[in-house]
């Protein structure tokens, strides 16, 4: 008896090798026009204009988000809204990319003549060099002849797939070129995941006024009064205004027989391992983990103290 979800797996792995070698085809076959396409859009003082319909709609709408999110001003425009007033949403400073993947999709008629008509720049992403589209375009990005991968070869499946690519390609470009940077990418990405691991220590930290400080020759006594008020089990030892130790909960255990007759510095672990505040909270997190410390001192290149970073900061971010 024939097992259906090997038939199942089958057809899967096939999809997805077929596509692969889309992708691979797409990237030894790159556009000539690409790069052009890519000056004009860094040389433009306007924004990258996206249209399609149906699932070239749906793929433009990604790639459109993408471009914004990583520092070109982009947005996607229905055709059928287009035809109906939000034209006027075009200035002649744009570049606009129609996406379609014979390049004779009736919808896009009005926008391309509206875009001829004013003397915008166009690019073209399709299939067909000869289409409508590929012969109006200034930059015509053809992808490779590759069969779709469902079972009756008609369903936008290989060719939606170099859709995406090829923006994803475009966005990668227009960063590198840019000179796009994680901390312009936090700016754009507040939100989420990813905007929490975009967020630096200094946003995060502890200030010197809330450090549990003590000195190298305090009794212990007193320093385990300012560890408990300040409430991070934890204090920061100082020497001439600078770190040069940490007191831990394992440090206490470790002397916990005559803890109260030994000074700070008998007690203190020396030469702690210290960030800068302008490192991002998750480098700061990989730290912690590859020395299993939950706290960590902020100074600055002096090493003179800045503020204290818990473990529970990162929690309450949704760093870690």
């Amino acid at each position: 008896m024939l097992d259906p979800n090997s038939d199942t797996i089958h057809i899967a792995k096939t999809a997805l090798k077929i596509e692969s070698q889309a992708l691979l085809s797409l990237s030894e076959k790159l556009p000539p026009d690409f790069i052009s396409l890519v000056d004009s859009i860094i040389d433009s003082n306007g924004r990258v204009i996206i249209a399609g319909v149906g699932k070239s709609g749906h793929i433009g709408r990604k790639i459109s988000a993408t471009l914004t999110s990583t520092g070109t001003p982009s947005y996607f425009i229905h055709p059928s809204e287009a035809s109906h007033g939000d034209m006027g949403m075009l200035m002649v400073e744009d570049i606009c990319i129609l996406i379609s993947n014979s390049g004779e999709t009736y919808e896009l008629r009005d926008l391309l003549n509206y875009i001829k008509r004013f003397n915008i720049k166009m690019a073209a992403i399709c299939s067909e060099p000869d289409s409508t589209l590929s012969k109006a375009a200034d930059f015509s990005l053809i992808l490779p002849k590759e069969p779709e991968v469902c079972s009756i070869g008609m369903a936008p499946t290989t060719s939606t797939i170099m859709m995406l690519g090829l923006g994803d390609a475009l966005a990668v470009s227009l960063m590198h070129r840019r000179n796009f940077d994680a901390e312009q990418f936090q700016i754009f990405h507040p939100g989420g995941k990813l905007g929490a691991q975009m967020v630096k220590v200094e946003d995060l930290m502890h200030g010197i006024d809330k450090m549990p400080i003590v000195t190298i020759d305090m009794p212990m006594r007193e320093a385990l009064l300012e560890m408990s008020s300040k409430g991070f089990g934890y204090a920061v030892v100082l020497e001439a205004q600078k770190v040069i130790g940490v007191i831990s909960d394992g440090d206490i255990r470790r002397h916990i027989d005559d803890l109260l007759e030994k000074t700070v510095g008998e007690v203190a672990t020396r030469n702690p391992i210290t960030i800068s505040s302008d490192i991002f909270a998750s480098e700061a997190l990989s730290i912690m983990n590859s020395h299993k410390i939950g706290v960590l001192v902020v100074t600055d290149k002096n090493n003179f103290p800045k503020g204290i970073f818990h473990i529970q900061d990162l929690l309450r971010a949704g760093v870690a």
